[in-house]
């Protein structure tokens, strides 16, 4: 095998989508040592920044993993914490965690050099798991309340985008806040610096919107593009 070959003393992964099998794992004296973003065992998986955003938690981090035949399931070097705030999206949480993991991975990397790295086994409980993002999941459902509904939005900035419908036209909702209001979920109650539209609980004021093969724009700039009489409803 050529990864055995090489000698190394560490193989160091992250963001990689599949399971390494042993002869793998094994081809380097201290194993492979994996980043990844999240507090583990909470969120092991393909999405853990998305699904932390959309469950609303209030921290994330990152764990240095040594890792093993299972799904994110080996034992951890290392973890720091880092509190997720209300203008945290995918990329700016992507970001911080890159930085912190960057530094974690470094320290862990001296450690394992001089042969002081100890990984302690993850714990039984809070285990959940970080599903990657389906069509399913970008599609925002009105009878749900806003402020999960503006989660998602955030979870899925800047890729792929918050998808809605206005009618036949498909559309990516990019930013948005809870405010008051009620109706009809789905029905835009109000139009002025941005669409406000009922929830199951609240009301999500869209900020900034793109229609399909379009351009972002405000929703100011949307509105005033387009005449959407009372009661138009987004699906």
């Amino acid at each position: 095998m050529r990864l055995r070959e090489v000698r190394a003393d560490a193989m160091v992964v992250a963001a990689y989508g599949l399971i390494l099998p042993q002869p793998v794992l094994e081809a380097a004296d201290n194993g492979a040592v994996n980043v990844h973003a999240s507090l583990l065992p909470r969120w092991r998986g393909a999405a853990p920044i998305q699904r932390a955003l959309l469950a609303g938690d209030a921290q994330s981090g990152v764990s240095i993993m040594k890792m093993d035949a299972g799904l994110d399931t080996g034992p951890v070097f290392r973890q720091q914490s880092v509190p997720i705030s209300a203008q945290d999206d995918a990329g700016s949480l992507h970001d911080k965690l890159a930085e912190l993991g960057a530094r974690l991975l470094l320290s862990v990397l001296d450690d394992l050099e001089v042969g002081r790295a100890q990984a302690e086994p993850q714990p039984n409980e809070g285990i959940t798991y970080a599903h990657k993002i389906a069509k399913t999941d970008v599609r925002l459902h009105w009878e749900r309340p806003a402020p999960e509904l503006e989660r998602t939005v955030r979870a899925l900035r800047p890729t792929p985008g918050a998808a809605a419908c206005l009618g036949e036209e498909a559309l990516k909702v990019w930013r948005a806040r809870v405010v008051a209001g009620a109706g009809q979920p789905g029905t835009i109650v109000a139009q002025d610096d941005a669409l406000v539209v009922a929830c199951g609980a609240e009301a999500l004021a869209i900020e900034e919107i793109q229609a399909a093969g379009g351009r972002r724009m405000s929703a100011a700039d949307f509105i005033r593009g387009r005449r959407l009489p009372s009661g138009t409803r987004l699906q």
